[in-house]
């Protein structure tokens, strides 16, 4: 019996959905097509009715992952957006929880390396993460590009390095200074 377009469609978010969230935990090169269809209740041969390639799948999934990502940012408004939002970014909670992990963190040096499509969906949203950050900033400043854009690296890399260490006293150190050294230097 053939699947309706609506349920093919439904099958295909739910492979998305799953990859994202092997790719956030074991990296890209670590998540093998078997499992993560396996994961989505499925089986490898189904893979390419829904994809041309991994990459478009990793594309794909980059893209979801960092659109949920990014709508928590940009929703986020008033005078204390930008404190919230590295009090979100920067927390135990989104250094350990590699579900709803930021790709950018998560996957970066992997982004670096991806075809084109993957590198085009990190490019855009990196270019979208840089945005919230500037429209969370005093407007009156000339270089709040130039700021925002310190900011998310400050953001991003204070994420990566904090899972690097095994030393968890460290690891929270080092979100809580990211934090206090981005408002600071707002």
């Amino acid at each position: 019996m053939r699947k309706s377009r609506r349920e093919t469609a439904k099958t295909h978010q739910r492979i998305v959905k799953k990859a994202g969230h092997a790719f956030m935990r074991d990296g890209i090169a670590g998540s093998g097509l078997v499992s993560v269809m396996a994961s989505a209740g499925l089986t490898q041969g189904g893979f390419y009715r829904h994809f041309a390639s991994k990459d478009q799948l990793v594309s794909e999934a980059v893209e979801k992952n960092l659109d949920a990502v990014l709508h928590h940012l940009e929703e986020k408004g008033g005078e204390e957006a930008l404190a919230e939002i590295l009090d979100d970014y920067l927390s135990q909670k989104h250094r350990d929880n590699y579900n709803e992990a930021c790709p950018l963190a998560a996957l970066g040096t992997e982004l670096s390396r991806g075809d084109k499509m993957t590198r085009a969906a990190a490019s855009a949203g990196l270019d979208r993460f840089i945005a919230a950050i500037e429209n969370k900033l005093i407007s009156s400043h000339k270089d709040a590009k130039a700021r925002a854009r310190a900011i998310a690296a400050a953001m991003i890399g204070g994420i990566v390095i904090s899972r690097i260490t095994t030393d968890e006293k460290l690891s929270n150190s080092i979100l809580r200074d990211t934090k206090g050294f981005v408002l600071e230097a707002q």
